[in-house]
């Protein structure tokens, strides 16, 4: 009868299914010896049938001792083909994958060894097989058992050294999309596999991994979350050099699609990925400078919320932030031509839709932030923030003049202080309707809230006397409060007259007061007085600054 698995004899087939090792590997070894004769005389024909048999009869059995068999003959049979192995790569090395998913745990063992041999003869003529090779090696590296993964180590190292021999002609945009899959595994083997393989790929000059890292930097960063602090040393060593070549050659990095994926991982609740996030955040506003605050409003969204860090453990990270928050800063204050290129970067909507959103439920640091942004934009954009104006008084009257930090405070009256001025000032004149819209609603404030007045008001009517025109302020007031219930009337001038009387910010307005024989200031005493009237003793404190000592007698003889 005809041998059904010719050329190779029944006593071979026989030895190559036996349960021991040892008579499948010198089974193995009598198949490598018929290979190499046939493959001397040129007899390929011989030597696909062999392959047909073992990948057929044996690989594909159901049998595990047949599968062994088969794997370790394969392996034998690339052996003895050496660099003809090329012809029939596929043929052998298909069969051998798929039993690196066999559920036998020595069966996937026996796979792995005998796919190392083959890719070990055939070097670069394995690597259009690379996607399938680099699917198999990401499942060995995370087999549960321990030799599989040695296995997987060694032939790990030898499919690199084909990439980096082969690296002119390896296909990066075959392997980008291999990466992209893996990348946001939570196996501490995975990553360290992927990572690994990003920074020998990424050390090769003949490869440019910077092209793609918008792509995969994402899962980067995630890994640095790994519980195990070598994973995160990898990844921490990987962005580093990522950085340094994007330093040396900015124009390589596609920084739009890397921005937005930094600002989306400054926001995690993990402190190291939030701090290398800021940190990359930091240096691309120094590399790109003006074209930086298109992100501006995503950057803000990011960095503000860590200027309020006060644990020793964020500490990197509020200070990193802080040196974002300056850099952005240098920049909307440019001069010339430079400046003018800067801000046409920026997006003034999108960016006072954040900062009006941190002036409210913020913690102080961020709220001081925002108030001298806010008050920054105003100086330096004043015509394009001027239609911001409406939107953010209400924000600065009834929530930041009511915040319980003084230091908010105070930095809420230089804002409103700089709108009001900038919108009145004429030349050498001011437009009193301004002051009035925004003094009117101060007073409703102080009205609907008298503790507030009695804990703030002093401190807010000194501030705004220091920053806008005094007399304009207390002429305001008074014709106001003409008009005001004596109750609240009666408070607010007792108010003003105490400040009047004590503040080294209103020395030049009392002086106006002590002579009254110029028009100007009679003027002033006169709108004064009037509103004075609601209090007998601030008016009659008036009336004696003033030196008007006649009245003031028959005031007190009235009392």
């Amino acid at each position: 009868m005809e041998n059904a698995f010719a050329p190779i004899s029944e006593a071979c087939v026989k030895a190559l299914s036996d349960k021991t090792y040892d008579k499948r590997k010198m089974a193995a070894l009598e198949i490598e010896k018929m290979v190499t004769d046939f493959n001397a005389k040129k007899n390929m024909t011989q030597v696909k049938r062999i392959i047909d048999v073992l990948s057929k009869d044996f690989v594909r059995s159901n049998d595990l001792n047949k599968k062994k068999g088969g794997l370790i003959a394969l392996a034998a049979t690339s052996i003895a083909l050496g660099k003809e192995t090329e012809r029939f790569i596929e043929d052998i090395v298909n069969p051998i994958l798929n039993c690196l998913m066999d559920s036998d745990m020595r069966v996937r063992y026996f796979a792995s060894e005998s796919l190392y041999n083959v890719v070990k003869v055939s070097r670069g003529s394995v690597l259009p097989f690379f996607p399938s090779l680099f699917n198999a090696l990401s499942r060995l590296v995370i087999d549960p058992d321990q030799n599989i993964k040695n296995g997987s180590e060694i032939l790990d190292r030898l499919l690199k050294d084909i990439v980096i021999e082969s690296s002119q002609t390896f296909d990066l945009d075959a392997f980008i999309p291999l990466v992209r899959e893996r990348i946001m595994v939570k196996s501490s083997f995975a990553r360290q596999f992927i990572i690994s393989w990003i920074s020998v790929l990424n050390a090769v000059p003949e490869i440019n991994m910077v092209m793609y890292l918008p792509e995969i930097l994402h899962g980067l960063f995630q890994m640095l979350e790994d519980p195990l602090p070598e994973i995160q040393r990898m990844c921490e060593s990987l962005l580093a050099q990522f950085l340094k070549i994007i330093k040396a050659d900015p124009g390589a990095a596609d920084i739009p699609k890397m921005t937005n994926v930094l600002i989306v991982q400054a926001q995690s609740n993990n402190t190291l990925i939030q701090f290398y996030a800021i940190n990359w955040i930091k240096e691309f506003v120094q590399l790109y400078r003006g074209e930086i605050l298109e992100f501006a409003s995503g950057i803000f969204t990011a960095i503000l919320p860590c200027l309020a860090f006060e644990s020793d453990a964020k500490k990197s990270i509020k200070d990193c932030a802080n040196a974002v928050n300056l850099h952005l800063l240098e920049l909307v204050s440019g001069v010339g031509e430079d400046k003018q290129r800067n801000l046409s970067f920026l997006e003034l909507n999108s960016v006072m839709e954040v900062l009006r959103q941190y002036l409210v439920h913020s913690p102080v640091p961020t709220k001081i932030a925002v108030l001298k942004w806010v008050h920054h934009l105003f100086t330096e954009v004043h015509d394009e923030m001027s239609e911001h104006a409406n939107k953010l008084f209400p924000v600065l009257l009834r929530d930041c003049l009511s915040d319980s930090s003084d230091e908010v405070v105070l930095q809420a009256i230089v804002v409103l202080a700089e709108i009001v001025n900038s919108a009145t000032v004429q030349g050498n004149y001011y437009y009193k309707p301004q002051y009035r819209t925004f003094l009117v609603e101060l007073l409703s404030l102080f009205s609907d809230n008298n503790a507030f007045l009695e804990k703030r008001g002093t401190l807010i009517i000194r501030q705004l006397c220091r920053l806008l025109n005094a007399e304009y302020i207390y002429r305001t007031f008074a014709e106001i409060l003409l008009g005001e219930s004596i109750g609240l009337a009666t408070t607010m001038v007792r108010t003003l007259n105490m400040i009047l009387l004590t503040t080294s910010d209103l020395f030049d307005l009392r002086n106006m007061l002590r002579d009254i024989r110029n028009e100007k200031s009679a003027s002033l005493f006169d709108c004064l007085y009037r509103c004075w009237a609601h209090c007998p003793v601030s008016t009659l404190s008036l009336c004696l600054l003033a030196q008007c000592y006649q009245h003031a007698l028959e005031i007190v003889n009235l009392l």
